[in-house]
């Protein structure tokens, strides 16, 4: 007779945790995002460090009575040079965007912003990453919406471009836009 060893029962109970993970996983609402624990919470604070020649960020800039955009970036990422002109385009129409540029060097982030023209109300700079580990960001680019009084509304991963760009965030952003307006009458 066979003795039972109890490591005989791991690899099984091991694959169906994983099976039971992936299947909890996959009936999210969007599968493909990752959950934020800023969505729902104030705006956690942002470095007062600011990228020298561009105004600086002070806590009163997340707080601004208006839906606000807080985009982290950096001048070597390929797709935040994408999403620029898109940048550019929102602070046209009046959309305030604060920049945090991080993990990057400040000639550089400088010298973007320069040439490719400076769609941000304010510019901190991290390049150790600090706050950008503290709103819990994976990689650049990333933009988060804020409400008028501060709270983290919608988070999103990547570039604002293309068809992601038109039925993730714009609609978010609309919303967001149209909360603010029907607060204010």
């Amino acid at each position: 007779m066979a003795r039972f060893r109890p490591l005989m029962i791991a690899p099984p109970l091991i694959f169906a945790a994983f099976a039971g993970l992936a299947a909890i996983g996959m009936m999210r609402e969007d599968p493909t995002s990752l959950p934020s624990t800023r969505v729902g919470a104030m705006a956690p604070a942002v470095t007062q460090a600011g990228l020298e020649g561009f105004a600086a960020i002070v806590p009163e800039d997340l707080v601004r009575g208006e839906v606000t955009l807080v985009n982290f970036w950096a001048s070597w990422c390929p797709p935040c040079r994408a999403e620029h002109p898109r940048l550019l385009q929102m602070a046209e129409e009046g959309i305030p965007i604060i920049g945090i540029n991080f993990r990057d060097q400040a000639g550089p982030a400088t010298q973007y912003l320069r040439e490719d023209g400076n769609p941000f109300v304010g510019v901190a700079f991290d390049p150790e990453a600090r706050t950008a580990i503290d709103w819990g960001v994976t990689a650049p680019p990333e933009t988060f919406i804020l409400n008028g009084e501060g709270e983290v509304v919608y988070r999103f991963i990547g570039p604002l471009i293309g068809s992601d760009y038109e039925q993730r965030f714009l609609p978010r952003l609309e919303r967001a836009l149209l909360a603010e307006e029907s607060a204010g009458s």
